[in-house]
């Protein structure tokens, strides 16, 4: 553990935590978050999360004005679900750009565990553009990169790093809830509203 993952895990924490309560300021303390993280992952070879964190430093300037901008009128964004046909498509397309960048990864570079990382790069990406978007299905996807990445920090001895990825997983479980919750309240209420402003034959 080092002085720079320790900060790292401080500003994920954070991140996450402002995440879970649709908090604007998750954005810019993620941004401080994966620019730390992308030194960390270059350093110890896992080449495809320290891209990743690269690409994030670009969703999370997206995420931030889109959650601020992308709602109705041009105002704060709600959270909202993905259809069927495309939580599929999502799904398929983390697979796809997994088995491509595991490949490429495993042939063109030294890197240590080449399809479980690209597994992290590819899902991470999915869930954090759904994040942006506010889609409530992000979390699952979450889900499914921490339960790797607990795996493959700790076979890196990344014990920090791995440990948070564990809170993660909480949060992650805590953060489906939250918002669904945050949606049923909201439907709810613009049911009543709808009816009190219905017409009288």
């Amino acid at each position: 553990m080092t002085w720079i993952e320790l900060i790292a895990v401080g500003f994920g924490l954070l991140c996450v935590w402002l995440t879970i309560r649709q908090n604007i300021w998750c954005w810019p303390t993620g941004l401080i978050q994966v620019a730390l993280y992308a030194t960390i992952f270059f350093q110890v070879r896992l080449y495809s999360d320290g891209i990743l964190q690269l690409i994030y430093v670009l969703l999370q300037i997206y995420g931030w004005h889109h959650w601020l901008h992308g709602g109705r009128n041009q105002g704060r964004l709600l959270a909202s679900r993905l259809s069927p046909r495309g939580l599929l498509a999502w799904v398929l397309a983390a697979t796809v750009i997994t088995g491509i960048w595991g490949w490429g990864m495993a042939t063109f570079t030294d890197a240590a565990v080449p399809y479980w990382d690209a597994f992290i790069a590819a899902t991470s990406l999915v869930a954090q553009w759904l994040m942006t978007r506010k889609r409530l299905e992000c979390w699952w996807f979450w889900i499914a990169v921490d339960v790797v990445a607990i795996g493959v920090y700790m076979h890196k001895s990344l014990l920090m790093t791995s440990g948070l990825y564990a809170v993660f997983l909480v949060m992650a479980a805590m953060g489906f809830f939250s918002w669904r919750k945050t949606m049923e309240s909201i439907s709810n209420e613009d049911g009543i509203n709808s009816r009190k402003v219905r017409p009288t034959p």
